[in-house]
């Protein structure tokens, strides 16, 4: 579900493109010396991209462990129009949590993320499959990750229709968040101005981010008619090291994330609001009853 806040993600994917695109680059009218010099400045560039990519923080510590779950969601738009619906479901095995997050979009669209982490003291992702398809997504998703081994499964069609499987390799930091992040904003500590956590930002060629958490203030929130103050937290996508170069070669800073948790004892996610793709709607995510 977080996936669609790293929007991010377009401007890392364009920075690819315009390494591709100057590599290829034979027109007359550019001189030999202009076309080198853009090759190493986009080399340049794409060497700080993936060295800002493997900069590591400190794993999140349990402070409300994870059990037993089944809970019910709703994926609406601005106006109010609900165009999908879910379940998340968590299972614990052993000192092992497998969590799956299922939405069906009115569209026949479908999000699919199934997550595997442990807490022992600390949050620990072992595995994560995310699979995003359907005329709500324009850039469909299908990719793996394993921790241990660092390797990445990316299952992709091209232009002609045919299926491609790519496989990459990371050194994966111990923050890793992917299909965590929900979990890890209801054990944040409140009182640190801002948090950061990893995480693979899905595409063609998956690149590691920073997603910094900050604390965005309290809201009233009204709950069956009852009324609660709760967490208004931001999650902002960032590169380390270049994120202003980013927003200057491409004229745009990605937008926020927005969530809610109501805190307290037991913490619990209320809403989630996140553009859904790069000049896509903005989708609220939120808490549903079955009727």
């Amino acid at each position: 579900m977080i996936k669609k806040s790293l929007y991010a993600t377009s401007l890392v994917r364009r920075l690819f493109d315009l390494k591709r695109d100057v590599d290829r680059t034979e027109h007359p009218r550019f001189s030999w010396a202009l076309v080198a010099t853009l090759r190493s400045v986009t080399a340049i560039l794409f060497a700080l991209l993936l060295e800002g990519g493997i900069l590591s923080a400190d794993p999140i510590p349990v402070r409300h462990p994870e059990g037993t779950l089944h809970g019910f969601l709703s994926i609406r738009t601005l106006e109010g129009k609900t165009i999908a619906t879910g379940d998340l479901i968590q299972v614990p095995d052993e000192d092992r949590i497998t969590s799956r997050l299922l939405f069906h979009f009115k569209d026949g669209s479908i999000e699919d993320e199934t997550t595997v982490f442990s807490q022992r003291k600390i949050f620990h992702l072992i595995s994560d499959h995310l699979v995003e398809k359907g005329p709500s997504f324009p850039d469909p998703v299908d990719m793996s990750l394993e921790t241990a081994s660092g390797n990445v499964t990316v299952h992709r069609i091209d232009g002609a229709g045919k299926d491609h499987v790519d496989t990459y390799h990371f050194d994966f930091p111990p923050d890793l968040a992917n299909g965590l992040v929900l979990t890890l904003l209801k054990n944040i500590s409140w009182d640190s101005p801002e948090t950061k956590v990893s995480y693979l930002a899905p595409g063609s060629k998956p690149v590691l981010v920073k997603l910094a958490i900050s604390l965005g203030g309290q809201e009233k929130f009204s709950i069956q008619g009852s009324p609660e103050k709760v967490n208004r937290l931001i999650v902002r996508p960032e590169v380390e090291g270049i994120p202003g170069l980013l927003i200057s070669i491409f004229g745009k800073q990605p937008p926020d994330t927005y969530v809610w948790v109501l805190g307290g004892e037991a913490p619990t996610f209320l809403k989630l609001q996140t553009p859904a793709y790069e000049g896509g709607p903005v989708w609220i995510t939120e808490l549903a009853s079955p009727q």
